[in-house]
C-alpha cells in the first residue's frame, strides 16, 4: 500500500477514543505513525464553540471524526466549524467521518408541518466545504440522496456476523428477529452471512413512543433469537420485542445486536431488567460508565473497519470491499481469531 504522507485525522469531542483507535489501527496498516492533528475545541462562556488548528494543514488530506450524537447539535456544530476552520486554512479535501449520523430518523415529513430535518443538516455538511461523507447504517438509505456530495455508507453487519460466529459456537438454533417490518432487509442481510432463519415483529403504534400491539411472524419457539435493528433509543421497544419473543414466542434466549446504541433516559436501567442476555452495541457511539458496567451490554469496535475505509478512500481505492466478513476478517484478526 502506498504511503498516504498527506492524509491526517482530526477529532472534535463526540468520541474521542473511537478517534484515536481508529489513528492507531491505520497506524498498523500503513506501518508508519498516523496521529490525530494537534488542536483546541473548546467552548467559550457563553457556549459558542471556538475551533484551533495547530497544525499546518495545506494541501492535506483532512479526516474529521465525529459523530453527531448527544448533545448533536454541539456535535453538529463542532464538526461544522471545524470544516470551516481546515478549509480556511486551505485543506485539500475534507471528509467528515460520521459513525453516527444525527437527525437520521427525521428523514420525511410524517405530518403536516414538519421539517425533514436530515436533508438540513446534509444541507449544512455541504455548505461548510466538506467534499465527502463516511458514515455508518445510516436510518434511511436514501438519505445518502439528500447530499450532493459522495457518501460511503459502510454496515455493521459484517462485524456483526464476525461477532456472532465467534460467540455461538452452534448456529442451527439462532434465529434473527427484525424488531419491525421496516428493518426486515437488514435482518435479512445478516441472518443471510451467517446461514440462518429471519423472523419478524410486527408492531403497531398507537402514538409516537407507544406500542399497542406486537405480533411474532416466524418461529423462534425453542431457538435462541438474535434482534437485529440500527438504533436503541429508550430501549422500550427493545425491551417489550425481547420479552413477547421469549414469553409468548417460546425462544429460549433472546440477544440484540445494534448499529448504534444511542441509550438515553431510561435505557440502561430497562435493558438491566429485561429479559435480553445480551445487547451488542458497536463503538458508534461513545458510551458512559454507566453502559460499560452494565453487565449485559458489550460494545464491539468498529474502529479497524473505519481505518481501513479511510485508508481505502485516500489512496482511491474500492470501499464496498469491506462488505464482507471475508473481507473484514484479517483486519478483525485480533478480535475475532479466524478458525
Amino acid at each position: 500500500m502506498k504511503a498516504d504522507i498527506n492524509l491526517k485525522l482530526i477529532s472534535g469531542n463526540a468520541n474521542r477514543e473511537l478517534a484515536e483507535t481508529v489513528a492507531k489501527r491505520m497506524s498498523v496498516y500503513r506501518g508508519s505513525q498516523v496521529a490525530l492533528a494537534n488542536a483546541r475545541v473548546e467552548r467559550f462562556n457563553d457556549k459558542e464553540i471556538f475551533v484551533e488548528v495547530y497544525d499546518n494543514v495545506r494541501d492535506e488530506d483532512m479526516f474529521i471524526i465525529q459523530s453527531t450524537s448527544n448533545p448533536a447539535n454541539d456535535n453538529l456544530m463542532e464538526l461544522l466549524i471545524m470544516a470551516d476552520a481546515l478549509r480556511r486554512s486551505s485543506a485539500q479535501r475534507i471528509t467528515a467521518v460520521i459513525p453516527y449520523f444525527g437527525y437520521a430518523r427525521q428523514d420525511r415529513r410524517t405530518s403536516a408541518r414538519t421539517p425533514i430535518s436530515a436533508k438540513l443538516v446534509a444541507n449544512l455538511i455541504s455548505e461548510a466545504g466538506i467534499d465527502r461523507v463516511l458514515t455508518m447504517d445510516l436510518h434511511a438509505g436514501q438519505i445518502q440522496g439528500f447530499f450532493d456530495i459522495p457518501v460511503d455508507n459502510l454496515y455493521a453487519a459484517p462485524v456483526f456476523a464476525l461477532d456472532i460466529m465467534a460467540n455461538f459456537d452452534d448456529l442451527s438454533d439462532v434465529i434473527i428477529v427484525s424488531p419491525d417490518v421496516g428493518g426486515v432487509a437488514r435482518a435479512r442481510e445478516l441472518a443471510k452471512r451467517i446461514g440462518v432463519g429471519l423472523a419478524i415483529v410486527d408492531k403497531r403504534r398507537s402514538k409516537p413512543g407507544e406500542i399497542e400491539e406486537m405480533t411474532i411472524i416466524g418461529e423462534v419457539a425453542g431457538k435462541r433469537a438474535i434482534i437485529v435493528d440500527d438504533i436503541c433509543d429508550t430501549a422500550g421497544t427493545l425491551c417489550k420485542a425481547a420479552e413477547i419473543i421469549q414469553n409468548e414466542g417460546g425462544a429460549k434466549e433472546v440477544h440484540a445486536y445494534i448499529s448504534h446504541g444511542v441509550l438515553s433516559g431510561p435505557a440502561v436501567g430497562r435493558i438491566e431488567k429485561s429479559v435480553l442476555k445480551s445487547l451488542v452495541v458497536t463503538d458508534s457511539i461513545e458510551q458512559p460508565e454507566p453502559v460499560k458496567a452494565c453487565d449485559n451490554i458489550r460494545v464491539v469496535p468498529i474502529g479497524p473497519m473505519f481505518a481501513q475505509a479511510i485508508l481505502n478512500i485516500s489512496n482511491g481505492t474500492s470501499v464496498s470491499s469491506l462488505f464482507s466478513e471475508e473481507a473484514l476478517g484479517p483486519i478483525y484478526e485480533a478480535f475475532y481469531p479466524m478458525r
